[in-house]
């Protein structure tokens, strides 16, 4: 593979908006490198890709957990050997179990901040080198709503995106002398497997203040993300309700804090 064909390298490619987002840059004819840890949806998300890739896109797909930095390293360095070095770097992985702080165990909070901020920070330590001598790169953190501000029921989640949150503030403004750009995505709820799977366990409160923002389509999210990542846009927050938190968050938070705690109340209240 030439070494300025097009490249993106995605976490959590093998489903929800990662797998979006891959098929969106594949039918471009950017080849694509997805990682994750389930084998049989690998198998799947390839075929799914491949399926829609223009004729000079490839498709690898390596199985990979992001919350070990071998790991991490090596699923990079075969990423490269295949399709050469990256301008696209996109850290999808990422689980979500809410609940109130009181009802998570500690290994509930240690798994989302492993798998949401350590894969993110194993995956940019990998990608960052070899990229910092391409030039005109992208790297891409998707994050959530919750990286934001508080959310009641997210006592795990939350913390975990704020801390990609920093770290994409942080690369930002070090990275720029490299070209490299840097996004963090901000999405709403999205209509994927981990959604369906975090409804079952979200409490009442949680559903009604996520739910402001409605569900996304991850077709839809992936193109504002893209999008925005060509714009070299830092912050991507598609929706009315997001694009508003995410630029007068600190304004609107104790606003927010009262609204989250009149919903609360209104809940208990009708059980």
């Amino acid at each position: 593979m030439l070494e300025n064909a097009a490249h993106a390298i995605i976490t959590g490619g093998s489903s929800g908006i990662g797998l979006s987002v891959a098929c969106l840059l594949a039918r471009e004819g950017v080849s694509v490198s997805i990682l994750a840890r389930d084998q049989a949806r690998l198998v799947r998300a390839r075929n799914q890709i491949s399926s829609v890739a223009a004729d000079q896109a490839g498709v690898e797909a390596i199985a990979c957990d992001v919350r070990s930095m071998p790991a991490c390293q090596a699923a990079v360095e075969r990423a490269i050997s295949v399709h050469g070095v990256p301008n696209w770097a996109i850290s999808c992985a990422g689980i979500v179990k809410p609940g109130t702080f009181s009802s998570l165990s500690l290994e509930d909070h240690l798994a989302q901040l492993n798998s949401n901020f350590i894969g993110s920070l194993n995956f940019a330590s990998a990608v960052i080198p070899t990229m910092k001598n391409r030039g005109s790169t992208r790297l891409v953190f998707v994050a959530s709503g919750a990286a934001l501000v508080g959310i009641y029921g997210y006592s795990a989640y939350a913390p975990s995106k704020f801390a990609v949150r920093g770290l994409a503030e942080v690369l930002r403004v070090e990275l720029r002398e490299y070209a490299m750009s840097v996004t963090l995505a901000l999405p709403p709820d999205t209509d994927t497997p981990q959604l369906e799977f975090e409804t079952k366990l979200c409490p009442r409160p949680t559903k009604e203040i996520a739910g402001v923002a409605g569900v996304w389509d991850p077709d839809k999210v992936a193109l504002a993300i893209v999008r925005g990542a060509r714009k070299g846009r830092f912050i991507v927050a598609p929706g009315v309700q997001l694009r508003l938190l995410s630029s007068v968050h600190s304004v609107v938070a104790p606003a927010f804090r009262a609204y989250q705690r009149w919903v609360i109340g209104r809940c208990r209240s009708v059980t």
